[in-house]
């Protein structure tokens, strides 16, 4: 039997081995079934339901849920909400100096849940790792409809690089990139 070495891990696994875990409640009206199909993903955070920390949790109002996550022996870092009526609450905003907490208010567009699990995901890794114990903070994530940018057929870039030319029944290519700030749609075209 040969030994294998040490354990390998992904890159992204990698990187979030280098950040410290943290226990983010997740507040009522966020979507904690999507994320909890996702924990083996999330090794940088912890993230349990309001209702599942304590069920009568979920009847309080913001102010007293920071008041109390503060105040409970398990050591929360933070609440995530979708709700960023709270950021415009004095109350809220007070309490949420006072106890150092991390406030990430995770917007989807139109209210939609899925998108704000989505920005949740992109960010949870910075977010994790910026997080000071002790420090309070808000994380504003939004998410919003981009519009393509046009790649003009004689662009220095492709002026530059040899390789296969677009063809096209007019004799011009024009396609269109959309950037999703996560990756790039690739056009399709035919290659000669």
């Amino acid at each position: 039997d040969r030994s294998r070495g040490p354990a390998r891990h992904k890159p992204w696994q990698a990187r979030c081995l280098n950040v410290a875990r943290r226990r983010f409640a997740l507040d009522h009206n966020f979507p904690q079934p999507v994320l909890a199909a996702l924990t083996d993903v999330l090794p940088m955070a912890e993230l349990v339901s309001v209702r599942d920390i304590d069920p009568a949790y979920a009847d309080l109002d913001d102010w007293e849920l920071l008041r109390e996550l503060h105040r409970d022996h398990r050591g929360w870092d933070g609440l995530i909400t979708n709700d960023d009526a709270m950021l415009s609450l004095a109350r809220e905003m007070t309490v949420l100096d006072q106890t150092g907490l991390t406030l990430v208010v995770a917007k989807g567009e139109g209210h939609n849940p899925i998108r704000a699990v989505g920005v949740l995901l992109c960010h949870l890794g910075h977010i994790c790792h910026h997080t000071k114990p002790g420090t309070a903070q808000i994380w504003r994530l939004r998410v919003a409809q981009k519009t393509p940018s046009w790649l003009p057929t004689t662009s220095k870039k492709s002026q530059r690089r040899p390789g296969p030319r677009c063809q096209s029944s007019s004799q011009t290519t024009d396609f269109q990139t959309w950037s999703f700030g996560v990756g790039r749609a690739q056009p399709s075209f035919a290659v000669s």
